[in-house]
């Protein structure tokens, strides 16, 4: 496989490339650029962060999990690329130097790499901009005054690149109809969206994957379209756009998306690879369930749909044939009854121990339908089909509440492991449906927003 991209401002062109070889190994060890730093190797610290730069923007990407092929055609910027030519320092890096963000160094690139990203896009959201990047020596209170600083300062032109022009590989189709013909082509090959749990399989468990086809070229597969009717995601749409365009339809999904690991996996992230991954613990489906929506799956030229609900058959089981892809996910616009619940032990980039959503529809003071959907509760994401059949056709009150909460024993088994037991998933499942219905009467259960 050749690819052609540029590094820190100059082309680079390889040949024979390893479709599993990692940006943060080749930078190291193939190049010397020892700055990026590996710590995790699974996309959790931000010491390997860089910036990589396509037909979409700037973007901070964790280099551990990011697979060379998948830079065909882009920019990337590593942490001696911050610098000017001349040596001159990039606004972030003075900051850091002058408000003492740095002690033992190690995170510092990574830190950098991930402000020079966000400075060049104006973000300024900093806690969540530096969500996947973790310091245990200097503390973030300097390493947030350093972003803040250089937040008016202009972004240097040195920074400013483009994507370059690349030529056309058949395992980097650029489109989903040519995607269709070389996966009918290759059925046993992986498909890699994002990277950021396949990346793992690499990095973690040293699997092979060969052959491999890469689908970030297929810009059709990213288009997100909103009617009065209903909203379509393609399956390459990363989450940080469908967080973006959820904030308007419906804010508590947006909102538990901002809690979706750390920027830089939700830049690389997809709404398809997620729900393909078929993860009991994903936290995409249990949101897209409680909103009726349907996922679009193609293999050659033949189309299906299905209600996503359905597509989830067993643990590590999906109805997904040989050849057969993701194409998108849709639901109908709706008034916004949804909440989203996600339970983890941290608040950030954390997988959940229970993820909740619940879509209730209230007409006259009675419950007219009820959706609710949960993430690690069983081993697929499951509707609390009992429950909801408690509470419809019932009035919406504290009482039907709790009539309906016993129902949830009829609904899941859930299992202990190391993030929760079972007693507690149950428990806090239950308590979900009680927080759904008192925030629908208008009282305070979000600890976040509680104040003195």
């Amino acid at each position: 496989m050749k690819i052609t991209f540029l590094l820190n401002g100059e082309t680079v062109e390889l040949a024979d490339v390893d479709p599993t070889a990692t940006l943060l190994d080749w930078l190291r060890e193939d190049r010397g650029l020892t700055g990026t730093k590996e710590g995790c190797n699974e996309g959790d610290c931000g010491a390997c962060t860089v910036m990589v730069t396509d037909e979409g923007g700037a973007k901070a990407l964790n280099s551990c999990i990011l697979f060379l092929p998948q830079l065909h055609g882009k920019a990337v910027r590593t942490v001696e690329g911050a610098s000017g030519p001349n040596g001159e320092a990039h606004p972030v890096q003075q900051a850091m130097i002058d408000l003492h963000g740095s002690q033992c160094g190690f995170c510092t690139p990574g830190f950098v790499m991930s402000m020079v990203a966000s400075h060049a896009n104006g973000a300024t959201d900093h806690d969540t901009q530096l969500a996947g990047n973790l310091c245990r020596c200097t503390g973030y209170a300097p390493i947030i005054r350093a972003a803040q600083a250089a937040e008016d300062q202009p972004v240097p032109v040195w920074v400013k690149d483009k994507p370059v022009t690349a030529q056309a590989s058949p395992m980097l189709p650029g489109s989903s109809d040519e995607l269709a013909k070389v996966y009918a082509k290759n059925p046993d090959a992986t498909l890699v969206a994002g990277a950021t749990d396949v990346g793992l399989w690499v990095t973690k468990q040293l699997r092979d994957l060969d052959p491999v086809i890469f689908l970030n070229r297929c810009e059709d597969l990213k288009q997100i379209t909103i009617t009065k009717d209903e909203a379509r995601f393609g399956a390459m749409v990363d989450m940080n756009r469908m967080g973006e365009a959820l904030a308007d339809l419906h804010p508590s999904y947006a909102e538990m998306i901002r809690r979706y690991a750390s920027v830089q996996v939700r830049h690389a992230a997809t709404v398809g690879g997620n729900i393909a991954n078929g993860s009991p613990i994903g936290d995409n489906p249990p949101a897209l369930i409680a909103l009726d929506a349907t996922l679009h799956l193609r293999k050659g030229d033949v189309r299906r749909s299905l209600p996503l609900e359905e597509f989830f058959l067993d643990y590590g089981k999906q109805d997904r044939a040989p050849g057969e892809f993701v194409e998108a996910v849709s639901f109908p616009r709706q008034a916004d009854r949804l909440k989203a619940y996600k339970l983890s032990k941290r608040f950030d980039q954390d997988i959940s121990a229970v993820c909740g959503c619940f879509n209730i529809t209230v007409t006259d003071g009675v419950v007219a339908d009820a959706r609710i959907a949960f993430g690690g509760m069983a081993g697929i994401p499951k509707r609390a089909s009992n429950v909801e059949a408690a509470l419809t056709g019932k009035p919406w009150t504290r009482e039907t509440v709790q009539a309906a909460i016993p129902a949830f024993d009829s609904d899941f088994t859930p299992m202990t492991d190391m993030r929760a037991s079972a007693t507690y998933r149950l428990e806090t499942a239950k308590a979900m449906l009680e927080r759904y219905f008192l925030e629908d009467q208008g009282e305070l259960t979000n600890v976040l927003e509680v104040s003195a």
